[in-house]
């Protein structure tokens, strides 16, 4: 592992994941806001979302991580089909104050604390692959990324909880990204934008779609990988 990686997660058999273990980290905006006034060393936390290792996606991810790394961010990285993720949700995890294994504790942990996410995954019928969905399921929890007032019964809008700021989104496909938009309505967007980032608190949500990929040269992959580079160093920049 890079020393620079350093890991966030709580140790212990369980971790009941309520503010008190998993969320103990205050949430004041001074302290949500401190890595983009000047703080170099931020938190990232990086998700890739592929089950072939060689493919587009995995050198998007090393790219971002590379760059991140460059700048002096401490990047958690997390290839989830390398690490064999589970996404199944129980019955017995949905409450918000039930106890969760040391994996969930400390995915829970490291979003919790990231001042930015990245996150690499194809267009698999206008949705992540299952893997992905399953972590925000399993991860995305009430008293780690969002809350709800007191009264509310969960009918509301959530409050969210989240340090981060920005969020970067990169997704890869074959249909292009004006049928994306004119035949389905870039459903992808709206989840990532609106649906999870913009109800948990992330206001800076920042997504390119790169296709389409089988018909793609070499030429344009390079040029796609620099883009990403790009798109990373700018979303979380080093001091000046």
């Amino acid at each position: 592992m890079v020393a620079q990686e350093r890991s966030l997660c709580q140790r212990g058999a369980h971790v009941v994941c309520r503010p008190a273990t998993i969320s103990t980290v205050s949430r004041p905006a001074d302290r949500r806001q401190a890595a983009f006034d000047g703080h170099v060393d931020m938190n990232i936390l990086l998700l890739l979302a592929h089950p072939t290792p060689g493919s587009l996606n995995h050198a998007i991810a090393a790219e971002c991580r590379a760059a991140l790394l460059s700048m002096g961010h401490r990047v958690q990285y997390h290839d989830l089909y390398a690490e064999h993720f589970d996404p199944i949700l129980r019955g017995e995890e949905v409450p918000k104050t039930a106890a969760v294994d040391n994996v969930i504790a400390r995915h829970c942990w490291e979003l919790s604390e990231a001042d930015g996410i990245v996150v690499v995954h194809p267009n698999w019928w206008g949705q992540p692959p299952a893997i992905l969905k399953g972590w925000i399921d399993r991860v995305v929890r009430p008293n780690v990324a969002y809350r709800f007032d007191e009264g509310d019964a969960g009918e509301g809008v959530p409050v969210g909880l989240l340090r981060a700021h920005t969020a970067v989104v990169f997704n890869t496909g074959n249909t292009s990204l004006a049928r994306e938009v004119a035949s389905f309505g870039d459903p992808l967007e709206r989840l990532w934008r609106d649906c999870l980032f913009g109800l948990c608190g992330v206001s800076d949500v920042r997504r390119r779609l790169f296709g389409v990929v089988v018909t793609s040269t070499l030429d344009e992959r390079a040029a796609w990988l620099a883009e990403a580079r790009q798109m990373v160093t700018a979303a979380f920049p080093p001091e000046a």
